[in-house]
This record gives C-alpha cells, structure tokens and sequence, in this order.
C-alpha cells in the first residue's frame, strides 16, 4: 500500500490545518445564513440548525481536520496528535459555567448587586447596569473570567435582555462586556487565560499585574460602562429596578449557598488540575441533585457546547504554530501590540501569548505589548477570548432567530476596544 512520507504529510496537514481554520473563521460568520436554510428548507432544518450553532463551528471542523489527518497521516499519528493536545480549558470552564450558574449563586450575586444599586443615586435600572459591567468583570480576576462571565450574562438575561430593549443596546451591551471580561482579569496573574499562559515563566505574580495591568482596565472598565449607559440611559431609566427575580424562587438556605461558594472556590483553585476539579464537580452534581428544590434548570447543555468550540479551538489552533508564530515574532515591540489585537479576533488570545512564551530573549516592552495587545482584543469575536462563548451560549436566546451576527458583535467591540488600547497605550 503507498504510503505519504512523514515530512510530505506532515506539511500538508499544516497546510490543510491553516485552509480549515480560515474556514471555520468564515463559516462563524456565515451562522445566521444556515438559520436561514433551516427556515427556508425544513427538510434538513436539523442539520442546517446544528450548522448554525456558533459553538458547534470549531468542534466539526476540527472533526474534519482530525478525518484527514487519519486518512494523511495513519491512525498512529493522528490519535497521538489528539492526546498530545491539553483539554483542561474546555473541561474548566464547562465546570465553572455550571456551578457559577446555579441559583444559590446567581441569587446571592443579584441581591448584593441589588442592594448596591439600590443606594446608587441614578434611575430606573441605570445602576445595576452600571455595577454588572464594571464589578463583574472585576471579580473575573478572583473567581476566574468564565466564571464572572457567566455571571455577568445571567444577570444581564434576567435583568435587561428578557424585559423589552432594543436589539441596539444588546450588541452594545454584549460588545462591552466581552471587553470589559477580557481585560477585567489582568488584575492578578492567575484568572486571565492570555496571562496565565506566560506568568511563570516570565515572573509576573499579582502585585506585578495590577501596579502593571490591573489599574489601567479598570479605568478602562469604568469609561466602557459609562459610555455606554450614557448612550442608552434613556432606554435603561425607563426600566424599573426589579426587586426580585424573575422565577420568583424561594431564598436559597445560606447553609446551601455556602457549600455552593466553596464548590467553585474549590473548582478555581485546583483549575489546573483537571482530575481534581472534575471531582469535586461530580460531587457538586450530587449535592445539587440532592436539593433539586433549590435549584433551577443546571446550564449543562450550554456548558457543553462552550466546551465543544474550546475544545474544537484547541484541536485546530495546534496546527497553526507553523505561521502563526513566525508573524508575531516578526513585529517590533510597537507593532506587536496593534498585531495581537488584530491576531486575536482571529484565534485564541492565550494561544497568541503561549506562542510568545515559547520565545526566549524578549524584551520587557515586548512582553508587555503582547499581552495588552492580546486582552485588548478578546471582545472583538466569539473566539478571541475562552470566556466568550459562555456569554453567547447564555445571552443567545434572547436575540432574533436567537443568532448573536458575528458583525454586529464587532462593531459593537469596536469603540470599547480602541478605549482599552487607549488605556494599556497611553496610561
């Protein structure tokens, strides 16, 4: 039987790697075309529906990257490729989403931002607004970013994206917040996926990041937010603060909140530890099957899709070393961080500072560069930073045809994003 050489297939699955990824760019911005064809032929809605997910896009084109490579380079390699790859992202942050997405700690969340809110002196919904773009964010860089995420986007669900507004101020809203998530981990070294690929080995502990980092996000937080509630504050003055939430549920028993808190303290901590995490989530999934009258619906099938697309990101983005890093390393200390803004709306902004981190002798003033360049632009789409997806897969619904266009996400990046290269420039 003829045989490929290893070098010839080895070059052409790189080449075939880079031809799908550019693909699956184009096919995440082509999902609201397949929610068209499942209206328009309902024969096959089934599969045009599934082809519209946007979380399903990276997982079945890293399907048919891991066909060819089965079919180029033999069932050895291919299955040593797959096992070679680390899945601990998407296994975290499908935990993460689900325990930060439960009642006790939805509840608890909502009634301290309520009862902030409450006490601020601005109208109708204007300052839970306000605190769940600015606080939120800020407490990614201790609970985890996936985790304020999904936090952040349950209450902007409950409170704003259920009630009557317009489909302007979603987009606004999704923009700023993806913004506001990316850079709002940067205040300690461990919570920010894109930092947490090079704070080891470059030195960076927490007082490094927020005297470096930190202060300048959060400035750029508060400047995005207030933006953006002035833009809207007609619309948001007119909604009347709720007092309770939507379900009408029951206060949770504190004792129950707390087991619930010290799960995901505990998930956080061992987060790079895929076997310890993943036990205490199963132990999780009994203690919240066992008080089923606290809880709502757990968030497990939008969990899963989030880790399907990470998990498909990172089957894909493994074979793009091969340009990828030649690029970056090409820029000069000013360049390369205008460059990792605009690489990272087209792949993973971990990847971009991972592949940084593999390159010795570079300067402080690239080090820097690179990685405010890369959490500048985690807003810009879907997949420029780990924790989007989960803010799509919970906010979606609420969109027409429940499709967020990867356009309109863009430009509603937009502003916010030149705000927070502005800030990691200037400041």
């Amino acid at each position: 039987m003829f045989q490929i050489p290893p070098a010839i297939a080895s070059h052409a699955t790189e080449v075939f790697a880079a031809l799908v990824f550019a693909i699956a760019l184009i096919h995440t911005f082509s999902t609201k075309f397949f929610e068209n064809l499942a209206h328009s032929r309902p024969r096959h809605a089934g599969l045009w529906h599934l082809l519209g997910e946007v979380e399903v896009v990276f997982g079945f084109w890293a399907l048919v990257l891991m066909l060819f490579m089965f079919a180029v380079q033999g069932e050895h390699q291919a299955i040593t490729y797959l096992e070679s790859r680390n899945f601990t992202e998407p296994m975290f942050v499908f935990a993460i989403m689900v325990i930060a997405g439960t009642r006790p700690i939805l509840q608890s969340a909502m009634a301290a931002v309520r009862l902030i809110a409450r006490n601020l002196p601005l109208p109708g919904s204007v300052g839970m607004y306000v605190l769940v773009l600015v606080l939120v964010p800020l407490l990614g860089s201790f609970i985890t970013e996936p985790a304020a995420m999904t936090l952040a986007a349950l209450m902007l669900a409950e409170n704003f994206f259920a009630r009557p507004i317009s489909t302007r101020l979603k987009y606004a809203t999704l923009g700023v917040l993806f913004v506001n998530i990316s850079i709002g981990g940067t205040l300690t070294s461990f919570a920010a996926p894109p930092v947490l690929m090079v704070a080891a080995k470059w030195g960076w502990d927490s007082s490094f990041m927020l005297a470096t980092f930190g202060w300048k996000a959060a400035v750029a937080i508060a400047v995005n937010t207030a933006g953006v509630a002035l833009i809207f504050g007609k619309e948001l003055a007119r909604l009347p603060l709720q007092e309770a939430a939507a379900t009408d549920a029951p206060p949770v028993p504190k004792a129950l909140v707390l087991v619930h808190l010290m799960f995901l303290a505990g998930v956080v901590l061992f987060a790079h530890h895929p076997a310890v995490f993943m036990g205490l989530f199963l132990f999780f999934l009994g203690v919240a099957t066992a008080y089923q009258r606290h809880q709502d619906r757990l968030i497990l099938r939008e969990g899963l899709l989030v880790a399907f697309f990470l998990a498909g990101l990172v089957v894909l983005g493994g074979q793009q070393q091969w340009w990828l890093q030649p690029v970056l390393m090409s820029m000069s200390s000013e360049a390369v961080f205008y460059g990792a803004t605009l690489l990272t709306a087209v792949t993973d902004n971990a990847a971009l500072t991972y592949l940084g981190s593999l390159v010795e002798g570079l300067s402080e003033g690239f080090k820097y560069a690179l990685v405010a360049g890369a959490v500048t632009g985690g807003g810009l789409t879907i997949i420029a930073n780990a924790p989007n997806p989960a803010g799509i897969a919970v906010l979606r619904p609420h969109f027409d045809r429940q499709t967020v266009h990867p356009l309109g996400l863009l430009m509603a990046a937009l502003l916010p994003t030149l705000v927070a290269a502005a800030a990691f420039k200037y400041l």
